[in-house]
């Protein structure tokens, strides 16, 4: 079968989302430097070719535990509310960039506080710059605060406590980060109770450094509306159907799975295989700096790798809008609004979405 390539170029101008880009992964290298040289941060490097080297951008690390080593420096330039909100701006204008139209910025706010900035002022610089991004550039956006797996359980609940607080104020959705292997999510349900007891969305990583049993944690405990990478979902087929029946989103990274070794190499990344089978798949950035990456790019992945076609690609973007983190009738109105400008109306019958629902 002769596969459909697509230029880079054709991606660049589809309207897209993202729903797993992380705020302190996806910050560019010159705003690093410059924050750095604020305050006088030591840095491995002090020109962007060497600190991106230093490090690993884009490069396979070997494990997630290595991965997550470059958010030490992206983290220690992120102390301050100015900080924040530049780094969340300009993660807008990026975004704008390649005509992301929808993304959902998550990010652990207890890492932003080591020079005692309060949790909420670190919210606020957050949606501050966020918000200031969308006026200037109409990309629009939503927060899911991170609790750390590594972190012990009432550090999750008192994050989760700011994530109720901040529903309706620009918050959409939590989740759990950090390392995933030997820190199973169950160990965070008090947080978990308390987000899903005031009915606000829920996000986990899992399936990306540990099998399939973290991604059954994650749903049958932890209650997730979509999973975080879900990897791993194929090592269990009963759970991958029950994934498929009851439409739960699978957020994935193609390029950041390789990275981390949650997948050897593209080639054996299973997104073909969960898209041919009907999972709600969409696909995301993860970190557009650690990972070196953007949305046009992963898609192009898709594309160039899996023989993914115009058409596929369109309705990975579609999965995303279906899957967002907002009210139904948000959700309705952008759907409409893609269907037409990705020209799929003809895909969709009135009641029931698209005549094969992926």
């Amino acid at each position: 079968m002769k596969i459909e390539k697509l230029s880079r170029e054709e991606i660049l101008a589809l309207p897209k989302i993202d729903l797993h880009v992380h705020l302190d992964g996806s910050m560019r290298l010159s705003t690093i430097l410059d924050l750095a040289k604020q305050d006088n941060i030591r840095l491995p490097a002090d020109n962007e070719e060497d600190l991106a080297k230093a490090m690993r951008l884009g490069e396979k690390v070997g494990s997630l535990t290595e991965y997550l080593k470059a958010f030490d420096i992206t983290c220690s330039v992120l102390q301050g509310d100015g900080k924040l909100r530049r780094a969340a701006y300009e993660l807008v204008e990026d975004a704008a960039a390649e005509n992301v139209r929808y993304m959902e910025v998550r990010f652990a706010p207890v890492l932003h506080t080591r020079e005692g900035l309060p949790l909420e002022a670190v919210m606020e610089a957050v949606l501050e710059g966020l918000q200031e991004g969308e006026r200037k550039y109409g990309v629009q956006s939503g927060v899911i605060i991170c609790g750390i797996r590594n972190m012990s359980p009432e550090v999750s609940y008192k994050l989760a406590q700011l994530a109720v607080s901040y529903k309706n104020a620009g918050v959409v959705g939590f989740d759990l980060a950090g390392a995933e292997f030997n820190n199973p999510p169950k160990e965070h349900l008090k947080a978990f109770y308390l987000v899903t007891n005031n009915n606000l969305n829920v996000t986990l990583h899992a399936g990306e450094a540990a099998g399939a049993e973290s991604i059954h944690q994650a749903i049958h405990y932890n209650k997730a509306n979509r999973i975080g990478h879900g990897t791993r979902l194929f090592e269990n087929g009963d759970l991958m159907n029950y994934v498929n029946d009851h439409r739960i989103a699978l957020e994935v990274c193609l390029s950041s799975n390789v990275q981390t070794n949650a997948v050897p190499s593209l080639e054996a990344h299973p997104l073909p295989m969960y898209y041919r089978k009907g999972l709600r798949v969409t696909i995301n950035t993860d970190n557009r700096l650690i990972t070196n990456t953007t949305v046009t790019d992963e898609l192009l992945i898709a594309n160039r790798e899996y023989g993914l076609s115009m058409l596929d690609i369109k309705k990975i973007i579609m999965n995303g809008f279906k899957s967002m983190f907002q009210p139904y009738s948000v959700r309705k109105r952008y759907l409409a609004r893609m269907r037409e400008e990705l020209g799929l109306a003809t895909y969709y019958t009135p009641d029931f979405g698209m005549a094969i629902d992926h």
